[in-house]
């Protein structure tokens, strides 16, 4: 649908989400599916917990893996890269994972008045995983991720900005990754409290997203 200009914060006209720890926590079942594969490959390690999962969200997968599985042999630590994403994949299209109070309501207001996207540093797949899930499919207008296109958040938001032609776009995210690319971009940061990572500054910060809505319908 076509958004009619906004004079919204900051004259912002369209809205860029992270996704874990932004709008939804799918730890216990990227727990779950590593846990699968680690018996599947008859590896040796210990029970990865939630908690595992939430240490390393917002990192490339690549990252996330060889940062929890330490010590193990690269065979295994490939075998883990690769069986992982596609496990993600399939139990998150399955169980889902836990959208943040006001999420579901919220996306569809804001829907109405601006355009939205996404960029993760997700795998491919996980994204669509997402918006299948939840039926999100027709809320956003265009997505881009680590694991299209192997490179840095910063690139992948440069990427949905120029292809897109948005003029005054906001990032919405969790982290200091995502701080960071909006900075690299020079675009506004909004922060999530309730997310994930800290960061060390942002232009606006919200312990809700009733907050953030509120704020962006101004």
């Amino acid at each position: 649908m076509e958004h009619p200009a906004h004079s919204g914060a900051n004259h912002i006209d369209s809205v860029i989400f992270d996704l874990d720890g932004t709008l939804w926590d799918t730890s216990h079942s990227c727990a779950l599916a590593w846990n699968n594969v680690v018996r599947r490959g008859n590896i040796g390690f210990r029970e990865i917990v939630a908690e595992d999962v939430r240490r390393v969200t917002g990192k490339p997968h690549d990252m996330c893996v060889r940062e929890t599985f330490r010590g193990l042999p690269e065979a295994q630590v490939q075998y883990l890269l690769r069986e992982t994403m596609l496990e993600d994949n399939r139990i998150v299209a399955t169980r889902g994972g836990v959208l943040y109070g006001g999420v579901a309501v919220g996306l569809r207001v804001l829907q109405e008045q601006y355009p939205l996207f996404l960029v993760s540093n997700c795998q491919s797949g996980y994204i669509e995983a997402f918006l299948e899930v939840n039926a999100f499919g027709r809320l956003f207008v265009d997505f881009e991720c680590w694991g299209n296109t192997g490179r840095s958040k910063a690139h992948n938001l440069a990427a949905v900005i120029s292809r897109n032609r948005l003029m005054r776009p906001v990032l919405v995210g969790d982290a200091e990754g995502d701080l960071l690319a909006a900075r690299a971009c020079a675009i506004p940061f909004y922060f999530a409290e309730y997310g994930f990572g800290e960061v060390a500054e942002s232009d606006f910060s919200f312990s809700s997203f009733a907050r953030l809505v509120e704020q962006l319908s101004k």
